[in-house]
């Protein structure tokens, strides 16, 4: 049997995964949880062979969570299940020691074989969304950039960035300017939006 934890935020989307792979033979849920900072703690007391993991996650995203995995269970695989085929998002999980990357609209038959193939080691990964992530290329940003774009993309304060991520105000803003001439951007709004969009934060 194939041991598969669920990680989404969404009930009944969880449900229905759990309730489609519990007609597979061969495969068994063994664990679900609702958010990114609780998969690993959950995976060590459940030891799954795969985990099912949604990007967008309170507590903490799941290409976090999967490379949390990768260092605490290593013999656990993760599978992502998203809505979101953002070329960054693929190269970010890709980098974290993802072993597959499926969007939610593939056929369903998709999901099984998908788990099926993952937990032998291969690597299953949308084909339109791999090209895409090739000609897109790379993430300008720096982690850094990075960190201080998406803080302040949700609304905190120069100074609130700043005191969160341990810089100095001018620092802050060096980094907000740095990031927004490398994505031809007019502000940090605009910059965020972009980044956001190619899955680069």
């Amino acid at each position: 049997m194939i041991r598969v934890l669920i990680a989404d935020d969404q009930a009944m989307i969880r449900g229905a995964l759990a309730a489609l792979l519990a007609t597979e033979p061969d495969i068994e849920v063994v664990a679900q949880v609702e958010r990114g900072d609780r998969v690993v703690e959950e995976a060590l007391r459940s030891r799954p062979d795969v985990a099912l993991l949604d990007i967008e996650m309170p507590g903490q995203d799941g290409i976090t969570a999967a490379a949390g995995l990768r260092a605490k269970l290593p013999s656990c695989r993760v599978l992502i299940l998203t809505v979101f085929g953002r070329p960054g998002y693929l190269r970010r999980a890709v980098d974290a020691g993802v072993s597959g990357f499926l969007l939610k609209d593939a056929p369903p038959d998709e999901l099984a074989s998908a788990i099926r193939r993952t937990a032998k080691g291969e690597k299953v990964i949308d084909s339109q969304l791999a090209h895409a992530a090739l000609s897109e290329g790379s993430s300008p940003l720096t982690p850094r950039e990075r960190d201080v774009l998406a803080m302040s993309v949700r609304g905190a304060s120069v100074e609130e960035v700043a005191r969160s991520l341990h810089l100095t105000n001018g620092t802050v803003r060096n980094h907000l300017s740095i990031a927004i001439q490398k994505l031809n951007a007019h502000n940090r709004i605009e910059a965020a939006r972009i980044a956001e969009e190619k899955g680069w934060l």
